[in-house]
């Protein structure tokens, strides 16, 4: 139980840190144990070194049994075989989140990872189907948004997705409900409805794609780490020659549970046939000149609905390749933003802390650029 409990630790800090970069780690959550009302920051390098750490002690001291957490633990359930292919499988990522700064590093956690035992199938996926109540709390937030405000998907997604047969399943046209239609459209990066009207006289949001009304319900999933985006990851680290492997099989083997994971979660209505999988992949073969742009593109389309990974991925590899908007009143010039900004309390409440991270990491603007983010 001990062992759960650090690995979803360790998930918890290294979404924090991916997102503001330097953070409070080692002193975080010490006000009541250690009377520490002010956290140092500790740097991002630092803080990895030790979330690798808590990932390797936690997988090793796991048995093949169920702990005493049982059906209270929501993501597997109290299954200790899933919590060590979790573990490992973050292990991977995080590994593979550092490769442009440390590559030797990255390849030592990254072999350890695979060799420890990952995620073998969309059967592991780490997951958490949320409520319609009593709560907000209880119910996905994507539901919260999708079901309320006017989300289109954007026309890069869309573009991305010609031909493959996903684009029905994650997308639809609000005043077509769930029916697949082949002319959808998504909306022109960077404007609004007003600066549609505009540009181009057209005024109906609902013209455009909007995500599938049957993945965003109050009862929908949080998804935390998928078997699809293991098998690039690990597409990935064959194609560095960090693991022996066919490239092309794990790049596959991706694709294939990214495309047949929404079935799983959402049902025969979310199904992509295996002749349409095969159709896509014979139409569009890896390509070993354009391995990685490739391999990252597909891991930037399988962590649909999980923007956190999907944000840090493309900050680490650049791919797929994004074109900014200068929106009116940015505050990035333009520019695509590289992280958070801390929270204004830490100025007044933190002071000396805050200011000591800002020396260190840079100023504390959107366009700072954090430890592992060189690409």
């Amino acid at each position: 139980m001990e062992a759960i409990v650090r690995i979803l630790r360790v998930f918890v800090f290294h979404r924090l840190t991916d997102l503001y970069g330097d953070i409070p780690y080692s002193e975080a959550g010490q006000a009541v144990i250690s009377d520490i009302l002010t956290p140092k920051y500790d740097k991002q390098e630092d803080i990895y070194a030790d979330m690798l750490n808590e990932l390797e002690v936690s997988a090793a001291a796991l048995g093949s049994g169920m702990s005493g957490f049982g059906s209270a633990d929501l993501i597997f359930q109290g299954d200790q075989t899933k919590w060590k292919k979790f573990a490992n499988s973050l292990m991977l990522r995080l590994a593979l989140r550092m490769s442009n700064v440390d590559p030797a590093g990255a390849e030592q956690w990254a072999v350890k990872a695979i060799n420890g035992g990952v995620m073998t199938s969309n059967a592991d996926i780490a997951f958490i189907q949320m409520q319609t109540g009593p709560t907000a709390l209880n119910q996905s937030a994507f539901g919260q948004v999708f079901l309320v405000d006017d989300v289109s998907l954007s026309t890069t997604l869309v573009d991305a997705l010609s031909g493959d047969p996903r684009l029905p399943i994650l997308a639809a046209r609000r005043s077509d409900e769930s029916t697949a239609i082949p002319d959808l459209q998504g909306f022109p990066n960077g404007l609004d409805l007003t600066m549609l009207a505009a540009s181009t006289g057209e005024a109906n949001e609902d013209n455009y794609a909007h995500p599938n009304r049957m993945l965003v319900g109050l009862d929908g999933y949080t998804v935390f780490q998928t078997y699809a985006e293991v098998e690039l990851m690990i597409a990935e680290a064959a194609l560095k020659g960090w693991v022996s492997g066919d490239v092309e099989q794990h790049y596959n083997a991706g694709v294939t549970a990214a495309m047949k994971m929404y079935e799983g979660l959402y049902g025969p209505a979310a199904a992509v046939a295996d002749g349409d999988i095969t159709t896509f992949l014979q139409n569009n073969p890896y390509d070993a000149a354009n391995g990685m742009e490739q391999i990252s593109t597909q891991h930037w389309i399988a962590t649909f609905f999980n923007e956190y990974e999907t944000y840090s991925n493309w900050r680490r590899t650049g791919y797929p390749v994004l074109v900014p908007v200068n929106y009116p009143g940015n505050v990035t010039n333009g520019t695509i933003p590289r992280r958070m900004t801390y929270s204004t309390s830490e100025q007044s409440n933190n002071t000396a802390n805050y200011n000591a991270a800002i020396e260190s990491q840079g100023p504390d603007v959107m366009t700072t650029r954090m430890w592992w983010d060189v690409n």
